[in-house]
């Protein structure tokens, strides 16, 4: 039988989890929306630009999709970077709606992430004491 704080770093890596997700699927849209129809980037191949920014979210899908908690913690690391790009963006006059959505995203991606990667993390060493 569970304890009621097995219950509880259940509850909270599943709510951990739903906005992992939600917040990754939501960055990959925007960033999508923003390079390729909202604002592309001048020049003949936006998507180079686009591209630049997704490859590196993209390698960290098939862990986020499987719910590995160590690349969560690595993805928290990368998400630092587009922190600084979307602050920046967010300075900026004309970038400031999309800039500060972005910041947000990043954001909650990032608490979500490293949260994550704890409670998961210490459920798994539950697991394996029981």
């Amino acid at each position: 039988m569970k304890t009621t704080i097995d219950n509880n770093l259940d509850a909270k890596v599943r709510i951990a989890r739903l906005l992992t997700l939600g917040s990754y699927a939501a960055l990959l849209g925007l960033l999508s929306a923003w390079y390729l129809w909202l604002a592309p980037a001048p020049g003949d191949r936006p998507w180079v630009v686009w591209l630049w920014h997704l490859v590196p979210l993209l390698a960290f899908a098939p862990s986020v999709i499987l719910g590995n908690p160590r690349p969560h913690a690595w993805l928290c690391f990368v998400l630092l970077l587009f922190f600084i790009e979307a602050v920046l963006a967010a300075t900026h006059p004309a970038t400031f709606g999309l800039g500060l959505s972005y910041a947000i995203l990043v954001s909650v991606l990032f608490a979500a992430a490293m949260y994550y990667a704890r409670w998961k993390s210490q459920l798994l060493r539950r697991a394996q004491q029981h």
